[in-house]
């Protein structure tokens, strides 16, 4: 029986190493005041958040773009191109609805299920912490639909000879696709 148990010890091993991955950002962060969740995906090799939900719905109002200010909060990108710099911290911007301003933040892990997000104007720093969420809100409002965000075609999504299968891009990475081309566009208009 001890070289059974012994051999099934053995083989127990790996599989816990395994399981025990360093805790990610990405997933549904509640942010400090409880008035919205942040869903936080890797989107091209950096970190993007959007609004997944939110206490009270609202619009961009504050934004200093006057096409914007109609748009709704829900399902909006706030956390903007974050990138590792360090072991556990991305640095990026942080777009605030409430004033329509992007600031430079940072965003780290305190444990698994606390999020430390450090936002900077000038030398001025503040940072909150934001609590993993592990069930959506009850009643939660869906995201809004994508407008334009193309999603690549089944054809282009089927893994060619010799590479490996493509993922189709999480909802976050869409939505922040949708948010680059209508700057693009909006870009090119004014050229």
């Amino acid at each position: 029986m001890k070289p059974l148990f012994a051999l099934a010890a053995i083989l127990a091993l790996p599989a816990g190493g395994a399981l025990a991955a360093d805790p990610s950002v990405i997933g549904d962060w509640l942010v400090k005041d409880g008035y919205a969740n942040i869903r936080i995906d890797n989107c091209g090799g950096k970190m993007w958040g959007i609004v997944a939900w939110e206490k009270t719905p609202g619009n961009d109002v504050e934004n200093p773009d006057p096409a914007k200010k109609s748009r709704p909060t829900l399902g909006m990108p706030i956390l903007i191109g974050m990138v590792q710099k360090e072991p556990n911290k991305w640095s990026g911007e942080i777009y605030n609805s409430q004033n329509g301003k992007m600031y430079t933040a940072n965003i780290s892990l305190a444990d698994e299920n606390t999020l430390d997000l450090e936002g900077c104007l000038y030398f001025f720093c503040q940072t909150q912490k934001w609590t993993r969420v592990k069930t959506p809100p009850p009643g939660a409002a869906p995201l809004p639909p994508i407008k334009s965000a193309a999603v690549p075609p089944a054809k282009q999504m089927a893994a060619k000879k010799g590479t490996a299968p493509q993922v189709a891009p999480s909802d976050t990475c869409l939505r922040v696709a949708d948010e680059a081309a209508a700057l693009e566009k909006a870009s090119a208009a004014k050229k």
